[in-house]
C-alpha cells in the first residue's frame, strides 16, 4: 500500500496556501487517519465527531472536507447515490487510485487495487496525444454476501 498524508503534511499544505491549522481541521483529518480504507461522508464524519463528544458542526465538517479535497489530501468520490465520500489520498502523484466495487443492493463499497488501464492510457497517449494523469473506475453490481442471501 502506498504512503498517505500525515498530520504534518496537512499542516505544511495549509501553510503553503496561507491557511491556519485549526483544531477543527486537525480533528477531521484525524478521523480519516484513524479509519484507513473507509469511504466516509460528511455525515459519517460528523457522527464520529459526536461519538467523540467533539463540538464541531456539520457545516464546519463540510467546509473542512472541501478544503482538504482542494488541497489534494482527501480524494472526493461519488458512488451514484448522491452522497460525496472521502478518503485519504496517496502522496505518490504517479500512483493511480484504486478502483471501487459498489453493491447496488446493500451499498457496500470495496476497493480493488489492481490497475489494468496502463496499456489503455499508453494507447490514448499515442493515438490522441492525451496524457492521462489519473482515472477512477467504479464497478456496480451485487456483492458476494448479497448474492449468497439470494438478493441478485
Amino acid at each position: 500500500m502506498s504512503q498517505t498524508y500525515t498530520m504534518e503534511d496537512l499542516k505544511q499544505k495549509l501553510q503553503e496556501r496561507q491557511h491556519k491549522m485549526t483544531p477543527q481541521r486537525r480533528i477531521v483529518l484525524q478521523i480519516f487517519l484513524d479509519h484507513p480504507g473507509e469511504h466516509l461522508s460528511a455525515e459519517d464524519c460528523h457522527d464520529i465527531l459526536r461519538e467523540q463528544k467533539a463540538e464541531i458542526g456539520l457545516a464546519t465538517v463540510y467546509r473542512t472536507l472541501e478544503l482538504l479535497s482542494d488541497l489534494g489530501i482527501l480524494q472526493k468520490m461519488e458512488f451514484g447515490d448522491g452522497c460525496s465520500r472521502y478518503e485519504v489520498n496517496s502522496i505518490d502523484p504517479k500512483r493511480h487510485h484504486h478502483h471501487h466495487l459498489i453493491c447496488t443492493k446493500c451499498g457496500k463499497v470495496e476497493e480493488f487495487d489492481e490497475d489494468m488501464l496502463e496499456d489503455l492510457e499508453a494507447d490514448i497517449l499515442q493515438k490522441c496525444g492525451f496524457k492521462t494523469l489519473d482515472h477512477q473506475v467504479k464497478f456496480y453490481g451485487i456483492c458476494k454476501e448479497c448474492q449468497e442471501r439470494g438478493e441478485d
